[in-house]
């Protein structure tokens, strides 16, 4: 089968790869008919994690079912599925509590396993034309009627949509709440959205790209642009000098200044300055425990310098960790189903898995227009939408 693999740093390539199979009788063999670029792939696009070489990329994976294990009963073959990119067990202690982001039995060693992901097990990616799904029944999202016409949006359902809403859920977003989100990236665009959805009466995007701000205002949001002042200053005169109710951070460890200069820190001590005192911050965007090629002495072992004494005095609260897409997807999949969630409004390009590495190369580089792109096996020649 043709698939997008990871062969070092800035280099992944089409490459044709043994075809995915079944390989235990609770495995479901999807074709791939919608994968997405992350911002998270990304990271390991560039080197900055222990990624192998020769492993497949792609955690956010939408298909038909052509095959299934002998164990299966619920998810047959023809049935349109989105997958969660945490694969969980359905049988561990995490995943009956819901905690399938945490599986206990998928990555001994580590509380967590995805889809083409560095240190989240072995399991390949589906920026291919075929994925093996472990535990299908458990894992398999059945998508309803209309999953071919908005398959650009139920997409959204494996990973970036309900990474969006956990955002909101760890800052407790509540009706007539205001929001301030950092990063107009996917992630925080769909953060955006899921604070609307849940009635947030101002909500604020920070960023410096007037692409995806224009995005974030298409959304309902009040775009702010770091690079032409303060963002924290900015925050603070929308909410008449009281901060944010609210904060969400979207953006991560490769965060940086209006210079392009990369710091751990600012998002997270820009968020205690920008959110009221006894507000919530709901942390989504990736913090690595170690990360060796950072210019920082601090980040290069995963620690940053944290303005905790400001954070302690506003009594403040931050929850974070990767979204269990299992506890959201089926609820977000009815909102997009009956038209009151629409994801697929960020995307700009719909490409085929051919024009995969130049589509990384102008989503790393961050290009004008690039904010969103979902590869389609089945694609012959790309569009942009």
């Amino acid at each position: 089968m043709k698939a997008i693999v990871y062969y070092g740093p800035l280099d992944v390539r089409v490459t044709e790869m043994p075809d995915a199979v079944i390989e235990q009788p609770t495995d479901v063999l999807v074709k791939i008919t919608a994968t997405n670029i992350c911002g998270s792939d990304l990271h390991m696009y560039q080197g900055r994690t222990d990624m192998e070489s020769g492993r497949i990329f792609g955690h956010e994976n939408m298909g038909r079912v052509v095959e299934v294990g002998k164990a299966v009963t619920q998810i047959k073959i023809g049935d349109m599925v989105c997958l969660p990119f945490n694969i969980g067990c359905g049988h561990c202690r995490n995943c009956e509590s819901g905690l399938t982001g945490f599986c206990l039995t998928m990555n001994p060693g580590f509380a967590g396993a995805a889809y083409g992901f560095a240190g989240m097990g072995p399991f390949s990616g589906g920026q291919a034309e075929y994925l093996r799904v472990p535990h299908g029944d458990f894992n398999c999202l059945k998508l309803p009627e209309d999953a071919v016409e908005k398959e650009n949006d139920y997409v959204m359902l494996s990973d970036i949509f309900p990474t969006g809403y956990h955002a909101t859920e760890l800052a407790c977003v509540q009706p007539g709440d205001s929001v301030v989100i950092y990063g107009a990236g996917p992630v925080g665009l769909m953060a955006a959205h899921s604070a609307s959805i849940k009635g947030a009466s101002q909500i604020m995007v920070v960023d410096n790209h007037p692409d995806r701000l224009k995005l974030a205002e298409e959304l309902g949001a009040i775009a702010i642009d770091f690079s032409k002042g303060s963002a924290v200053e900015q925050v603070l005169e929308l909410t008449k000098g009281m901060g944010a109710d609210k904060g969400c951070e979207c953006v991560g460890y490769q965060c940086c200044d209006k210079h392009g200069t990369e710091h751990s820190n600012i998002t997270m001590n820009e968020l205690v300055q920008a959110v009221k005192a006894t507000g919530c911050i709901g942390v989504v965007g990736v913090f690595v425990p170690k990360d060796p090629k950072s210019k920082e002495e601090l980040q290069k072992e995963g620690h940053m310098d944290f303005d905790f004494g400001q954070f302690w005095m506003k009594g403040q609260k931050i929850a974070t960790g990767q979204a269990n897409v299992k506890s959201y997807n089926r609820q977000l999949s009815t909102l997009i189903s009956t038209g009151k969630a629409k994801p697929s409004l960020i995307v700009s390009h719909e490409l085929s898995l051919d024009e995969a590495p130049d589509a990384y190369k102008h989503f790393d580089a961050r290009d004008n227009g690039w904010t969103k792109v979902i590869l389609k096996p089945e694609m012959v020649t790309g569009k942009k939408s």
